[in-house]
């Protein structure tokens, strides 16, 4: 009788041990199924070599976000052809110890709200990277995503095709 009872002690941590492994390997997965859903370009923008075309996904919002660089500070871009600057907050300014320019008036999705123009040494996407571009500090903008305008993105090949956006720097630009 012992040994019975032994035996379905035995079956019963086995497969307590299954479910616990099961769940602890799904919620693993999931974390990591939900991130790539998010932002699908984690990886590919950060081992783009230099100079070859940057393919990104659309996101799950519709959007084509990337993780990228200014003055060789790590953000996350979100691709604005709307934009004409590349856009980020007063809190990133700040860190980046942006010198502030002249005062401007911008016609944003909120309305209309008055911004500073920066200048910014280097911003990177990928394999580009391209040196003097121009920027704007928005009040009301979040700190986690500098919105990547045309004073980048108009020096760039740029192709959509379904849920893809291909970004190449032409031949008669070069790097930096």
């Amino acid at each position: 009788m012992a040994a019975k009872a032994q035996g379905q002690r035995g079956g019963l941590v086995m497969m307590l041990l299954f479910w616990v492994l099961l769940i602890v390997g799904g919620t693993w997965w999931l974390k990591g199924g939900l991130e790539a859903l998010q932002n699908p370009n984690a990886q590919v923008v950060a081992s783009a070599e230099p100079g070859t075309p940057i393919t990104l996904e659309r996101d799950r919002a519709g959007h084509f976000k990337a993780p990228g660089e200014i003055n060789g500070v790590p953000v996350t871009f979100l691709l604005d052809t709307g934009a004409t600057y590349v856009a980020l907050s007063a809190g990133l300014a700040d860190r980046l110890e942006l010198e502030r320019g002249r005062h401007v008036w911008f016609n944003t999705a909120n309305g209309r709200v008055q911004g500073t123009l920066v200048d910014l040494d280097s911003v990177s996407l990928g394999g580009i990277r391209l040196d003097n571009v121009q920027g704007s500090v928005s009040p009301n903008m979040e700190d986690d995503t500098v919105l990547l305008g045309m004073s980048f993105l108009s020096h760039l090949a740029i192709e959509i095709r379904g849920g893809e956006m291909v970004l190449t720097l032409p031949e008669a630009r070069g790097e930096g």
